[in-house]
């Protein structure tokens, strides 16, 4: 017999699929920032080594 109302695990997959979305942003957001950062540290070595 087929189940009446709302299809199973609906609401479950609707959530589960935000969170991981939401921590895949984050984890690309995090690892932008990181090589940004080292691009300036980078950069920064890159000028006082020709200023010496």
């Amino acid at each position: 017999m087929a189940k009446t109302g709302r299809d199973k695990n609906t609401k479950n997959k609707a959530k589960h699929s935000k969170l991981m979305a939401q921590k895949i942003n984050k984890k690309k957001t995090e690892t932008q920032l990181r090589k940004e950062r080292l691009k300036a540290i980078i950069d920064k070595a890159n000028l006082n080594k020709m200023s010496l």
